[in-house]
């Protein structure tokens, strides 16, 4: 029972983290790609993730997780860990870009790794905040993202977003993979490996169908992410910032919340760049997002209650 349970809520967690978290990954690409019929770009983000996900696996002894979970044992599965999965898919309908780290390891993880969870994200969310406000408003000095690239630069500009894409959807998953990878034993088959390669490009082919679900407003409204050239400079920031906290510590980290305070960072500074604009009408916004991102983490640390309890 036990073994079904885990491939049960592998597979379930899947899909709610990949749909959860898609508009920090490949949100402004799909916004910014509306002319591409949507199973291209779906066919390109799976095969990133085959490649990342078989790369892993190989270099890490069958771990999927590429090391992020030593820190957490694994557990045998009871129903009480179903829970976390369910409640992130609702919270996905409802549009609130909750930590999917918290959420889900935060039911396996013990008291000092979740302090330990949080305060790194927490650190993440203000160095992301901060570094995007200065790199934005430096580039407000050189480019405007809000005119159209020139006709003769906008097939270097599409190549450039397609790398930055990839190499973003690489940082991404070699961080978030833990969410899923936990319900497993640290290292896997080769024939399971297949299995959920084959299980992940349908969730991905699903998800792009629905154009990313309701939860990609938290993308579209914000300024300028449906221009390719905005869209490559969020995706390699985010990327980079990603790079530099994967090779700090191997605790996982709620890339949500790097990606949200990279987003609140550059409106800031867009409209402090704009004469146009208040810099008073961004902070609902801002508001708005850290408090999702709040309420978030209050219904992770109620479910893994709930879970210990339960077990």
């Amino acid at each position: 029972m036990e073994n079904w349970l885990a491939v049960l809520f592998f597979f379930l967690s899947a899909y709610a983290v990949i749909a959860n978290d898609s508009i920090q990954t490949l949100g402004t690409w799909m916004v910014s790609n509306k002319n591409i019929k949507w199973y291209w770009l779906a066919t390109f983000a799976s095969l990133g993730l085959i490649l990342t996900l078989t790369s892993g696996w190989y270099t890490y002894n069958g771990d999927i997780s590429f090391g992020r979970l030593e820190k957490i044992p694994y557990q045998p599965i009871t129903w009480a860990y179903g829970l976390a999965p369910l409640a992130l898919i609702i919270l996905t309908r409802l549009s609130v870009p909750v930590s999917t780290s918290f959420l889900i390891l935060s039911t396996f993880a013990n008291q000092e790794v979740f302090q330990d969870m949080v305060v790194k994200s927490v650190v993440g969310y203000g160095l992301s905040a901060f570094l995007a406000y200065l790199t934005w408003i430096g580039l407000s000095q050189i480019i405007d993202e809000q005119q159209n690239v020139k006709a003769q630069n906008e097939s270097k500009w599409r190549i450039a977003q397609w790398c930055s894409t990839a190499f973003l959807w690489w940082s991404w998953l070699s961080h978030d993979l833990a969410n899923i990878a936990v319900f497993f034993p640290r290292s896997i088959s080769a024939q399971l490996l297949l299995f959920t390669c084959v299980f992940f490009t349908a969730a991905i082919f699903f998800i792009f169908s629905e154009n990313g679900g309701s939860i990609q407003k938290v993308v579209i409204n914000k300024t300028g992410t449906q221009y390719v050239r905005s869209a490559t400079l969020i995706d390699l920031f985010f990327a980079s910032i990603l790079i530099v906290f994967k090779e700090w510590n191997s605790i996982p980290m709620s890339t949500t919340w790097v990606f949200i305070g990279l987003l609140s960072g550059r409106e800031l500074a867009i409209a402090t760049s704009l004469q146009k604009r208040d810099v008073k009408s961004v902070f609902p916004i801002v508001r708005q997002d850290f408090m999702k991102l709040v309420l978030g983490m209050f219904i992770s640390v109620l479910v893994a209650y709930l879970v210990n309890l339960l077990k």
